[in-house]
């Protein structure tokens, strides 16, 4: 059946504008926020462009993103020295963990200063950032040194399978597998680690490949998670009868390896785990572990702590959100510090975002028009 691309609406200039004259709020105890539902503010993801060299259809389909595409203008992304200084403030309001994220973030220039800027970051009681890095590998194995040298802890790597024809037409831009798997070694020989590996799986595509995958990875030291196709943006052409369910992506392995159940590593873990058995019946961490994201079949929004920044500065609560806050006019119209973190204090403390659990529903919030992923990172 042929794919189904509907036509880009631009949301990126679809931002609320922040009040000058938001109030700080309360903080829980660790000097953390917390929305509406309770959830503290621990994850912030970084989209430093909206550029990719790949053309996945289930993110930046070809038929939209052409040749005639208009990516964002330099002078609109945030500075490094701008992104730095956001990051500080959510660092003081909890945020422990900073990932960068595209488009293919190895495609920003200079992206090891901004590494290294925000590697000399702490959190309120002295201790290091968590720093990761996400990205499709085309370019990994020329630059994973200079990224550990910089500060990056560790990088997760998107693959949706081994077999090159499918991943080419996946990728549809006749990049191989070859050259992904030489960046996820040149990563691990650097010590950017522990490695994550992301396969979407998408029904009638690539679900033939996650036994492959599995076998690959399986006692490598890297951590293979599956992922549900997701209804992200508008351009994808999304149906549910291409999702493929994690509780059936489980099963698929299970015909193949023993598995055990594994308790979450962090709250507000998305993936499902699952360690392999060794010969005496019990999780052998040899072997390792995989993952399943459910986040279409098994909404985790009660437990999301993630807050993502976009490519030119505003700020989106949901990766199915339609609008974000805008941040970037705040830090170039001279507002202070102490302004700016107000402001995402008030942000975060208004946020009641629960898509993947209203997506089945009538309401208007499941149905309006979101952000494309490429735009502020997975």
């Amino acid at each position: 059946m042929a794919t189904r691309v509907i036509p880009l609406v631009d949301q990126r200039s679809r931002s609320h504008t922040v009040p000058r004259s938001a109030r700080p709020v309360p903080l829980v105890a660790g000097g953390s926020l917390v929305d509406t539902r309770g959830r503290p503010l621990r994850d912030l993801r970084i989209s430093v462009t909206d550029r990719c060299n790949f053309r996945c259809s289930y993110c930046m389909p070809k038929e939209v993103f052409d040749k005639n595409h208009q990516y964002l203008p330099h002078s609109s992304l945030l500075t490094f020295e701008e992104i730095t200084r956001l990051a500080k403030l959510f660092v003081g309001h909890g945020v422990q963990k900073l990932r960068l994220t595209g488009g293919e973030p190895l495609l920003r220039k200079g992206v090891e200063s901004l590494i290294a800027q925000l590697s000399a970051l702490r959190t309120s009681e002295g201790q290091p950032l968590d720093i990761t890095l996400t990205t499709n590998g085309s370019l990994l194995a020329r630059k994973a040194k200079a990224l550990k040298d910089a500060g990056l802890r560790r990088v997760t790597v998107s693959l949706d399978g081994l077999d090159d024809a499918i991943f080419r037409r996946m990728n549809d831009v006749d990049f191989p597998v070859a050259d992904v798997l030489a960046g996820i070694d040149a990563a691990q020989a650097a010590g950017l680690g522990p490695i994550k590996v992301n396969m979407v799986v998408k029904r009638g595509t690539n679900e033939q490949q996650i036994l492959p995958m599995a076998r690959h990875f399986r006692g490598t030291g890297i951590t293979l998670r599956f992922i549900e196709y997701m209804d992200v943006g508008a351009t994808n052409g999304w149906r549910m009868d291409e999702v493929m369910p994690s509780a059936e992506v489980v099963k698929t392995l299970q015909s193949a390896f023993q598995l055990v159940p594994l308790e979450p590593t962090t709250l507000g873990e998305t993936a499902e785990r699952w360690g392999y058995v060794g010969t005496d019946g019990q999780h052998d961490p040899s072997l390792g572990e995989i993952g399943v994201i459910s986040s279409v079949t098994h909404a985790f929004c009660g437990s999301c702590n993630r807050a993502r920044l976009s490519t030119e500065g505003s700020i989106y609560l949901c990766l199915f959100a339609s609008r974000g806050y805008d941040l970037r006019t705040l830090l170039r119209d001279g507002a202070s510090d102490e302004e700016i973190y107000e402001a995402i204090a008030a942000i975060w403390q208004g946020r009641a975002d629960r898509y993947s659990e209203l997506r089945a529903s009538s309401s208007e919030q499941a149905r309006g028009p979101r952000v494309e992923m490429s735009y502020i990172g997975g």
